[in-house]
């Protein structure tokens, strides 16, 4: 029989620990004087309470660890569990939400996705604006403790090859995930730490910088005004690039700087290589069509080219600008930057650089094997071999997010949603990357004028691009629940 109960427990203690965080906005809120803390106060209270007992219910059931079933279950219950209590401070509070944005506005925020049904951030209590950017903070160390401990494990979407380099978790999931959690918290802290003083340095004031640096590390993309980064300066926005690309590497290879290992990891990961290459190329081409397209040879067209690409390519979703007015070839380019994505282990989001690279491998090995029939070709990643069961969950990955875009693209369209809405909303959520394109969800827009029914499905989406598509597909079938 299926025993739940370890992962009642576990998902119990989380939600108990998502309402302790909820004292901060608390304390923000008796700090500036609003008189909007009560809602916080009564949020944790109900969130500490229902996971608690939740968690002291399941207590009696939990064992020295998850079995793999036990295990794909909890990784999606958390992110339906944790935004359905991270909404209730929209819902209660001066934001005033319905149940159905509230839980997208706190999926979006958990998934690290960053799109937002909220007008008018600029006139939200300091209350809320802390917890936008708490859930965006707590999503993005949470997922790279998903995919450095479970993903591995549960062998989705080619995770697997990085079991040896995320710690042999195998038989013992919950005490390495609090080994490794207490490693990379220590350096998701610092970075977030100097994130925030670097973005005190050009300009912000202490409470903008403490947001956008937690949104930033997290590559969520929340920011405090409607108009995202275009409110703010050139300094914030370099900052925001070098500090988004740092959350976007592999923070397995942090824990061995730290270690003492060296950077020897670190300049040698064929994954970072290809990511900064990547990176170099798109900001390049990018400039070289606004300088020739609006600005002339400018600053402002390599910032405006650096800080958008960067914001999409990481999944982060911040916008300096209207990149929907730069013309046809910089739209369509960012809707693929979108699709491309960061490193693996980072709170980066999308497909992820190493597929790209295991894809262009499997393909180059096969056309060696059309030249040369009795020769024998093994792709290979970072100078190993590649066994057939990686590149097959690859690949089982690529179809199943096209496949997935197009599903979700065709069930937006039947709410109502214009092509460019519906294709471009479908992308956005499953690659959690934040704004889509056109008029009404572009970077100068919102989600707030979609109907009941797009933002559920949006929702949805959000949490299977967030796990890996994989994941979510698994616990749907019905041969897992009769293993």
């Amino acid at each position: 029989m299926f025993d739940v109960r370890p992962v009642g427990y576990v998902i119990g203690l989380l939600v108990a620990a998502l309402g302790a965080t909820m004292f901060a906005p608390l304390l923000a809120d008796l700090t500036a004087g609003n008189g909007h803390w009560p809602v916080f106060l009564e949020s944790a209270v109900i969130t500490i309470l229902v996971g608690g007992l939740v968690a002291l219910a399941c207590q009696n059931g939990v064992s020295q660890g998850l079995n793999i079933r036990q295990t794909f279950l909890l990784t999606t219950l958390v992110w339906l569990a944790l935004p359905l209590f991270g909404s209730l401070p929209f819902v209660l509070g001066d934001a005033e939400l319905n149940f159905t944005d509230a839980f997208f506005e706190a999926m979006s925020g958990l998934t690290t996705t960053g799109a937002t049904v909220i007008v008018g951030i600029e006139g939200l209590p300091e209350g809320l604006k802390l917890w936008r950017a708490i859930m965006q903070w707590l999503g993005g160390i949470g997922i790279i403790v998903v995919a450095m401990v479970f993903l591995p494990e549960l062998r989705v979407g080619g995770m697997q090859i990085f079991r040896s380099e995320a710690f042999d978790t195998m038989g013992k999931i919950l005490p390495r995930a609090a080994e490794i959690s207490s490693r990379i918290s220590v350096i998701y802290v610092a970075i977030t730490l100097a994130c925030a003083l670097s973005y005190s340095f050009v300009g912000l004031n202490a409470f903008d910088a403490i947001t956008h640096a937690m949104t930033t590390v997290a590559t969520g993309g929340f920011a405090n005004y409607d108009s995202s980064f275009g409110a703010l300066g050139a300094g914030p926005q370099y900052v925001g690039s070098v500090f988004m690309i740092l959350a976007a590497l592999p923070f397995v290879r942090y824990v061995q700087l730290i270690s003492g290992n060296g950077a020897k990891p670190l300049l040698q990961d064929s994954q970072i290589r290809t990511f900064f290459v990547v990176i170099f190329a798109l900001v390049l081409v990018m400039t070289l069509w606004l300088w020739q397209t609006f600005h002339g040879f400018s600053e402002i067209g390599f910032r405006e080219s650096l800080f958008n690409v960067v914001s999409i390519l990481t999944g982060t979703g911040y916008a300096s600008a209207d990149y929907m007015q730069w013309g046809p070839f910089a739209v369509t380019m960012f809707f693929f930057i979108g699709l491309i994505g960061g490193c693996a282990g980072s709170t980066a989001c999308s497909v992820k650089i190493f597929r790209y690279q295991l894809l262009f491998a499997s393909i180059k090995a096969q056309i060696r094997r059309i030249h040369s029939p009795h020769g024998i070709f093994t792709p290979r990643y970072q100078g190993r071999s590649v066994g057939d069961d990686v590149l097959n969950s690859v690949m089982a990955f690529f179809v199943a997010f096209m496949v997935a875009i197009g599903v979700v693209g065709v069930l937006l369209a039947l709410t109502g949603l214009d092509f460019i809405t519906s294709i471009s909303g479908a992308a956005t959520a499953l690659a959690n990357v934040g704004p889509g394109l056109g008029n009404e969800i572009g970077p100068a827009g919102n989600f707030a004028g979609l109907n009941d029914a797009a933002k559920w499905i949006l929702a949805i989406a959000m949490l299977v691009g967030r796990l890996e598509i994989m994941a979510v597909f698994t616990i749907l079938s019905w041969h897992f629940w009769r293993a």
